[in-house]
């Protein structure tokens, strides 16, 4: 995919279908999970494979209209699928440290959308698509799905928290082993700068197209 040019028509019918069957793939795998022979995920390892890849492959998604609104759909869908996904899973240090990455990716991932950039998968950060004296039209991300996502976070947010603090007398205490191996504030600033850019909602430009020269 060129990143600065929108996708054509079999293009975008082509992405549509692969990240389509790719979801399906993962949330059948994801739903057998409690019998690991029969499921191609039944690590949280695993799942963070399967979704790190698909992440991947949205934010190759063009932000030029009329492709925008496609990778962010898709987005919105895949931290809705992860966010209530991964307290499926009984985690271990191994699965907190990638989970933390994985959460970090994302977080840097949604601030690309959110300012409307290119993905650079080498620097793991959104860059300006813009070229020095040129126009790009770029769908902002609406009030309403940035309602949606803000939610997502929250919500999964509080539900790691609650798996993390369900420490049993014989189980590990969670909270003792994040501090320990170094991730636990880490934890604490989960989506820190997605939910900064987020905000509190302020309303977006009404013209999306911004001119940027040296």
């Amino acid at each position: 995919m060129n990143l600065t040019t929108p996708l054509s028509k079999a293009q975008e019918r082509k992405a549509v279908q692969y990240v389509e069957d790719t979801f399906m793939d993962i949330t059948s795998a994801y739903k057998k999970r409690p019998e690991p022979s029969m499921t191609k995920l039944p690590t949280l390892s695993s799942y963070f494979h399967a979704t790190q890849n698909l992440l991947a492959f949205i934010l190759r998604i063009p932000p030029v209209d009329p492709s925008t609104p496609l990778r962010t759909t898709f987005l919105l869908r895949l931290t809705g699928d992860v966010m209530n996904s991964v307290t499926g899973y009984p985690p271990d240090m191994t699965d907190l440290r990638q989970l933390l990455d994985f959460m970090g990716n994302l977080d840097q991932a949604w601030v690309a959308v959110l300012r409307s950039h290119i993905w650079d998968p080498d620097k793991g950060e959104g860059v300006d698509l813009m070229q020095s004296g040129t126009t790009i039209q770029s769908t902002l991300v609406s009030q309403t799905e940035r309602t949606r996502l803000r939610s997502f976070l929250l919500t999964g947010i509080a539900g790691l928290e609650e798996l993390l603090a369900g420490s049993t007398p014989d189980g590990p205490d969670y909270a003792l082993e994040l501090e320990r191996h170094g991730l636990f504030q880490g934890f604490n600033d989960l989506f820190a700068d997605t939910l900064a850019e987020v905000g509190d909602f302020v309303k977006a430009p009404e013209n999306p197209a911004v001119t940027e020269t040296d």
